[in-house]
């Protein structure tokens, strides 16, 4: 345990000295996130942020493989504009500043760590039969639960009983690809829980079930990709029977009983729930500052501790993803600082207006870039249309407000978007990734970045305008 704390110390040391310059910056502030007007150049660190986060994985992938290389990375950028803030603004851009790192990182990375630690502990034992009935099952089944317990949830607690299920064939890579577009990100669309984007949402006000109106359009894109999915296995199933020698079918009906260890886990999940629902409610009046976090981390802990260690073991759990995750969206917060600020100001010399507009810039960019921060740019720029300032720490709630039926429409389509076209690359989402890694580990010979990107726009971005088509 000391040497993980030593280690996790050493990538978040820039994040740390950062902070502490903010803190420093601050203490005669009277909170609130001060009025600023960042220069457009100074989105160029948020921006080769990101560039660096989707090419070095293809340029430099050993390199990358380091924690501590993206820390670096990270650090770099944040604090370049850091440092810029400080010396344009002073105590106004230091306040900038930790209004980032505190009201919105912090709740963001605390909650992903919840879901992914508690998830990491339920480990389902045994396997199903490997045929496409038995894999369809899995896609419903994480399809459903990525909305109440993560995306990264779901996609970690059922990626490995999939692979399980299928090791007896030779073809597999179809069944990643369709879980990465199932269960990491499109079944995410029904609750703040179920995506980050969605998630960040209702801290900007959101309230928590408003997300359930999105029903339609999760129900219509996640049953065209389980059936779609389905036919491409059952295709590469029977050609594998014709061509293999004995019986495919028997090989993948022979299956062990399946279990649940460290079901309690599921409790813990609960209480994440509950949290979030107590915060988003405001039960027993405004929660301050640090109390849904503190509830969490203790809910974590507490998870963490009560887990045998050869449950953690059979998951193959480290936390590594999820170091990887908070190192580089620690920069990612502070650098769209100015993007965010850039785009509430001046979006509408975008001249996005409809939500079909919305809906395809969103998701365009959401997967290129990570979704969340995507999701939270264009949702300032829709404030900014209509008026509302993302000075308010519920800057979405009071956009719903004022903006009626056409915020609604146009807060739909953004959602949407981002959380669908996440699943347009490897780089949409954090849990695609983590899928793809896991795959790899078992053998699976996963595509290139390129080559999944042909899977992905031969057959999302049919069904996307599809979306466009019914509902905008």
């Amino acid at each position: 345990m000391t040497t993980t704390f030593l280690r996790v110390l050493r990538y978040f040391s820039p994040v740390c000295f950062l902070l502490l310059c903010c803190i420093t910056s601050v203490l005669a502030a009277e909170g609130g996130s001060p009025s600023l007007d960042i220069p457009a150049f100074w989105i160029s660190p948020f921006a080769a942020l990101l560039l660096c986060i989707a090419v070095l994985p293809l340029v430099a992938h050993h390199w990358w493989e380091s924690n501590r290389n993206r820390a670096l990375v990270s650090g770099f950028f944040a604090l370049i504009f850091a440092a810029y803030m400080l010396i344009a603004f002073g105590q106004a851009g230091g306040v900038a500043l930790l209004h980032a790192v505190l009201y919105e990182y912090l709740p963001f990375i605390v909650l992903l760590a919840a879901l992914f630690v508690i998830s990491g502990g339920i480990y389902i034992k045994g396997s199903l039969a490997g045929t496409p009935l038995s894999n369809s099952a899995i896609l419903i089944i994480g399809g459903i639960l990525a909305s109440f317990i993560g995306t990264t949830g779901a996609s970690m607690v059922l990626i490995r009983p999939l692979l399980r299920a299928n090791q007896a064939r030779e073809k597999k890579v179809h069944l990643v690809v369709f879980f990465i577009f199932v269960v990491s990100n499109c079944g995410g669309l029904l609750t703040p829980l179920g995506d980050p984007p969605l998630f960040l949402g209702f801290l900007k006000g959101v309230p928590f079930s408003w997300t359930m109106r999105l029903w339609k359009e999760w129900l219509l894109v996640n049953i065209i990709l389980i059936v779609l999915g389905n036919v491409v296995d059952q295709y590469i199933f029977d050609r594998e029977e014709k061509e293999r020698k004995g019986s495919q079918l028997e090989q993948v009906m022979e299956h062990e009983p399946l279990g649940i260890l460290g079901w309690h886990n599921f409790l813990f999940l609960t209480g994440i729930v509950l949290v979030i629902l107590g915060k988003g409610q405001s039960w027993g009046g405004e929660w301050p500052f640090g109390v849904q976090e503190i509830l969490m981390t203790v809910i974590t802990l507490a998870a963490y501790f009560s887990t045998k260690k050869e449950i953690r073991a059979a998951n193959c759990f480290t936390f590594a993803p999820i170091i990887e995750v908070a190192v580089l969206f620690a920069g990612i917060f502070i650098t769209m600082i100015a993007p965010l600020t850039v785009l509430n100001v001046h979006g509408k010399e975008l001249g996005l207006t409809e939500p079909w507009q919305y809906f395809w810039g969103t998701g365009l960019l959401s997967s290129f870039l990570d979704n969340a921060p995507t999701y939270l740019t264009f949702a300032a720029t829709a404030a900014g249309s209509m008026g509302v300032s993302v000075e308010s720490q519920k800057y979405l709630a009071e956009f719903l407000a004022a903006g009626g039926t056409q915020a609604a429409e146009i807060l739909v389509a953004i959602s949407c978007g981002a959380v669908f076209m996440g699943a347009n690359t490897y780089i949409g989402n954090g849990p695609n990734f983590m899928v793809k890694a896991i795959a790899e580990e078992n053998k699976v010979k996963m595509p290139s970045f390129f080559g999944y990107m042909a899977w992905s726009g031969a057959i999302l971005m049919p069904i996307f305008l599809v979306v466009t088509l019914v509902f905008f």
